[in-house]
């Protein structure tokens, strides 16, 4: 598998651009509070829409969390936007048992309560008029392969523009108290419920 690599100038460089174009390319960021137990990791699912829904969620943790950030990505975007694994990517190199042991290791990183793992459960783009997010049964493998102490947080992401030149990026959370059995079923039906809330509160903004 593909490691996360240590740099703290590359990252100190990128976390300071992540939020530099951020406020250069949407005219607002707005987002929800979440009560966290701190002494627990944080496991983000969040739907994945765009090229910008990682870089959202890193500034949110700066901003919010404050945890060591970690997002699972795929291979071609590892290789392909270098910086990314100075950031905390990490990614399965080859299919079938490279995949089972970087979703192990992603269980592994939410052992520790200083770490943030974002995941989207889709596995791959979709548009943001979804009406129903799919999950990929490797989000449950990350669950069980750690020893379940964290907070598992549902991440909505909307954007539109309104009346401004700029788009608005609004992302809603939701700090699910999960239950004592989880199943990959039980967590798609209860995201799906924070995912149609949010889109209720989204359609409800006017400008």
């Amino acid at each position: 598998m593909y490691y996360p690599k240590k740099n703290s100038f590359i990252y100190n460089f990128f976390s300071w651009y992540i939020q530099f174009i951020i406020k250069k390319d949407f005219s607002k960021f707005n987002h929800d509070d979440a009560v966290i137990n701190s002494d627990a990791s944080i496991l983000v699912l969040c739907n994945h829409f765009s090229w910008w829904d990682g870089f959202l969620i890193f500034y949110l943790n700066k901003k919010v969390f404050k945890k060591q950030f970690h997002v699972l990505v795929n291979a071609e975007n590892y290789r392909k936007v270098g910086f990314l694994k100075y950031l905390g990517a990490f990614a399965p190199e080859n299919k079938g048992k490279d995949v089972l042991e970087t979703l192990a290791y992603a269980g592994k990183l939410l052992d520790d309560p200083q770490n943030l793992v974002l995941i989207f459960p889709q596995g791959k783009l979709h548009s943001n008029h979804e009406k129903n997010i799919k999950f990929e049964k490797g989000v449950m493998q990350v669950i069980n392969s750690s020893q379940k102490k964290l907070n598992i947080i549902f991440a909505a992401i909307f954007i539109d523009y309104f009346s401004e030149r700029k788009p608005s990026a609004y992302t809603y959370l939701q700090n699910w108290e999960n239950e004592e059995y989880v199943s990959l079923q039980l967590l798609k039906s209860e995201y799906n419920k924070h995912y149609d809330q949010s889109l209720v509160k989204q359609t409800q903004i006017t400008e």
